[in-house]
C-alpha cells in the first residue's frame, strides 16, 4: 500500500446513494500491515459489500518522515466520520522507542475507549493444530479481553536508574467500572452469538491470578459473581491463568467465552492461535458497542519477513469478515469467510499454513473465489 499523505476515497460494490455506504478508515500501518490489509480490501471488494474506503499513512514512514505520529484531532476525525476503522500492525525497528506505534494503536484502544478487544478463536482445518485428534468442532472458542486498563495504561516508573539500587514499579490498573463492563460484556456476547455450527454459547469463563494478584484479582472475582447473577441462564467457570494454558492445550473443546484482563488476554490469545494455525490466522476486533470500532488481525508488523511477499493475509481477510459482521453486512461476511476455509482446504495458502503461494497470490485466490460464487 503506497503511503498517502491525506485521504484517498474509493467505492466498492453497487450503490445508487452514497450516504447507505459504511465508511471504513484504513491504516495498514508498518511491515507485513502494507502486504496483507490490501489483500482485505480485494476480499471486501469481491464480496459486493456497499462501503467507501479512506487510507491514511499513519506509520513509521510517516513519523520518520514528518514526526507525526497521529494528526491533531485524529482520534476525533475517526470517531465521527467512521463506521469502522481496519487497521494493519505496527511497530519498525527504524523507531527505535516504538513511539508511533504506541501513540496510533493504544491511542485508538485508549482515546477511542474501545475496551472490549474480542478475539475469536476457530479451527478451519484439522491439519492446522498442532494437537493430535482435535476437529474444526472442537476449536471454537473466543476470548474477550479488556483493552483499556491494567499494566497498559504505562502507570509507574523507575527510581535509582542504572544502580544498584535500583526500582522499576509497573501498575495493574483495575476500576470497577472497567472490570464491570467487560465481564457484563462477555455475557452478552455468550448469550447473543452462536457457535459456527449453529449451537448456542453457554458459559463464560473468567481467567485471573487471584491467588496472588488478590486486590484486583477480588475485584474481578466480586464482580463476576454479581454480574453472573443477572444471567441465571448462562453457566459460569473460573480458572487461574497458568491452569487456562495448561487447559488450552491439553484439550481446548471445554472452552465456550473466556473473559480476562488486559496482559493475560495478550498472552493467552497468542497461545489460543497457536491452536488455529498460528498468528498469521487471527482476527480480532477492539470494540466499544455503538461507537466507531477497530480491526486488526492479531499478528505483529513481523519486519523480518515484511516486503517478501511471504506473509499470510488470512488473519487479515478474516478480520475483514469480522468487520463485515460488525457493521451487519452478514452476507459479505460470510462470503469472504467460505473463501478463506476454500482456500485452507485447498492449500491456496502461503507456506505457514501448508501451502506455497505468495502473499498477493492468495489475496487474488480469495477475492476470484468470492467474485465466482457471489
Amino acid at each position: 500500500m503506497v503511503p498517502i499523505l491525506g485521504t484517498l476515497c474509493y467505492f466498492s460494490g453497487v450503490t445508487s446513494q452514497k450516504s447507505a455506504a459504511k465508511r471504513i478508515a484504513v491504516i495498514a500501518g508498518d511491515g507485513i500491515g502494507q502486504e496483507v490489509i490490501p489483500q482485505a480490501l480485494k476480499a471486501i471488494r469481491s464480496s459486493g459489500a456497499e462501503v467507501e474506503f479512506s487510507e491514511f499513512d499513519w506509520s513509521a514512514d510517516r513519523y520518520l518522515h514528518d514526526g507525526v505520529t497521529v494528526p491533531p484531532d485524529g482520534f476525533a476525525m475517526l470517531a465521527r466520520d467512521f463506521d469502522a476503522i481496519l487497521a494493519g500492525a505496527f511497530g519498525d525497528p527504524r523507531v527505535k522507542t516504538n513511539i508511533h506505534a504506541k501513540e496510533i494503536l493504544l491511542g485508538m484502544r485508549f482515546k477511542m475507549d474501545l475496551y472490549a478487544n474480542v478475539r475469536p478463536v476457530r479451527l478451519l482445518d484439522a491439519a492446522l493444530c498442532p494437537l493430535k485428534g482435535v476437529e474444526p468442532k472442537d476449536v471454537d472458542f473466543v476470548v474477550i479481553r479488556e483493552n483499556t486498563e491494567g499494566v497498559y495504561t504505562d502507570a509507574g516508573g523507575v527510581f535509582k536508574q542504572g544502580t544498584p539500587d535500583e526500582i522499576a514499579t509497573q501498575e495493574d490498573i483495575n476500576t470497577r467500572k472497567g472490570v464491570e463492563r467487560i465481564i457484563r460484556y462477555a455475557f452478552d456476547y455468550c448469550e447473543r452469538h452462536q457457535k459456527l455450527d449453529g449451537s448456542p454459547r453457554h458459559r463464560v469463563l473468567m481467567c485471573d491470578k487471584s491467588n496472588a494478584m488478590t486486590h484486583a484479582g477480588g475485584l474481578w472475582q466480586r464482580v463476576f459473581k454479581e454480574v453472573a447473577g443477572e444471567f441465571p441462564q448462562i453457566e459460569t467457570q473460573h480458572m487461574y491463568v497458568d491452569a487456562l494454558c495448561m487447559q488450552m492445550v491439553r484439550d481446548p473443546r471445554q472452552f465456550d467465552v473466556i473473559v480476562t484482563n488486559n496482559m493475560f488476554g495478550d498472552i493467552i490469545t497468542d497461545l489460543a492461535a497457536g491452536l488455529q494455525g498460528g498468528l498469521g490466522m487471527a482476527a480480532s476486533g477492539n470494540i466499544h458497542p455503538g461507537k466507531t470500532s477497530m480491526f486488526e488481525p492479531v499478528h505483529g508488523s513481523a519486519p523480518p519477513i515484511a516486503s517478501k511477499n511471504i506473509a499470510n493475509p488470512l488473519g487479515a481477510i478474516l478480520t475483514a469478515a469480522m468487520m463485515m459482521g460488525h457493521l451487519g453486512l452478514t452476507q459479505e461476511s460470510e462470503k469472504i469467510e467460505a473463501a478463506v476455509l476454500a482456500a485452507v482446504r485447498q492449500k491456496k495458502t502461503t507456506s505457514d499454513v501448508g501451502g506455497s503461494l505468495g502473499t498477493r497470490e492468495v489475496g487474488e485466490w480469495v477475492a476470484n473465489f468470492i467474485s465466482r460464487n457471489n
